[in-house]
């Protein structure tokens, strides 16, 4: 724990650098005289400012929120690019997602539920999933081998709907970061414009120019991206959703937190991740052209 008090101790004045450089991020709350961070026994804290008059993106992107997105997003990698904690380097596009494990896990998970001596609905939905994640693997194995190089680079690390804050269609705010640790520019990307409820609230035209305007906003807002990252982030989000078993483990691993929001948000994203895979040729080339 005192590792990780240091880490925090040091990580204090590279969120001032990120309220200087624009980014949306709440300010730090002095506690006490020796700083930011405080303790209590062997648990390092610290109390940020309350961001009023907000509500999160949880619900998907609409409209203008596209674009603030993209800018808040691209200034935000913009900063953080320049992190000390590791310069971007380029590294293989093929290797954003471990195909071979994903096999293994989802094999595993498949034996786990036919296992058991009985199978609640949503059991027996996760059961079918992962049994169509498994089965289009190959798919997904031959979709990441034609990936460029991509760039890795210290990000937020959790750049999803509940932690970005919207007042009207502005961003207020981005929260919730985790520990500075390096990952695909791409995904991040993803992470947000492949939102489930985003990808399956919109017809695939309307869905696509909202990706589109996210695009050309984090390029203005970030013009040192390579375009691969911007082509490639379709691709990569795509990939990710099927090779990743949360939340079709859930009901074997951690049967206690199953509730009707994660199961519902289960049923959304693997509907949304085999959307984006059966629609993906068409939708890379229409982003090609946008970003020409």
């Amino acid at each position: 724990m005192a590792t990780e008090l240091r880490r925090v101790s040091r990580t204090r004045p590279w969120h001032d650098e990120l309220l200087l450089a624009g980014p949306s991020v709440p300010k730090r709350k002095v506690v006490h005289q020796t700083g930011a961070t405080s303790t209590h026994g062997r648990l390092p804290m610290s109390l940020w400012s309350y961001v009023p008059h907000t509500a999160t993106a949880e619900g998907g992107l609409t409209g203008a929120r596209w674009a603030a997105v993209g800018t808040a997003m691209g200034r935000l990698h913009t900063r953080l690019a320049t992190h000390p904690a590791a310069a971007p380097t380029l590294e293989p596009g093929a290797a954003v997602c471990d195909v071979v494990t994903a096999r293994d896990r989802f094999e595993r998970l498949i034996h786990a539920y036919q296992q058991k001596r009985r199978l609640g609905e949503f059991e027996t939905w996760a059961l079918q999933a992962a049994r169509e994640r498994q089965a289009i693997l190959g798919d997904v194995e031959r979709t990441l081998a034609s990936l460029p190089q991509l760039t890795v680079q210290v990000l937020h690390g959790d750049m999803a709907g509940p932690n970005l804050l919207f007042r009207n269609n502005e961003v207020a705010a981005i929260v919730d970061f985790r520990p500075p640790t390096p990952g695909y520019l791409a995904w991040e990307i993803a992470r947000l414009g492949c939102d489930p409820k985003s990808v399956l609230d919109n017809s695939a035209e309307s869905w696509l120019t909202g990706y589109t305007d996210l695009a050309l906003a984090y390029r203005d807002a970030n013009p040192k991206a390579s375009a691969d990252d911007l082509m490639s982030s379709l691709r990569v989000g795509c990939a990710a959703m099927l090779c990743s078993a949360f939340p079709l483990s859930v009901p074997v691993e951690r049967p206690h937190i199953v509730d009707a929001a994660l199961e519902a948000y289960g049923r959304v994203r693997h509907e949304a991740a085999l959307k984006l895979l059966d629609q993906l040729p068409v939708m890379e080339e229409a982003l090609r052209d946008a970003l020409r």
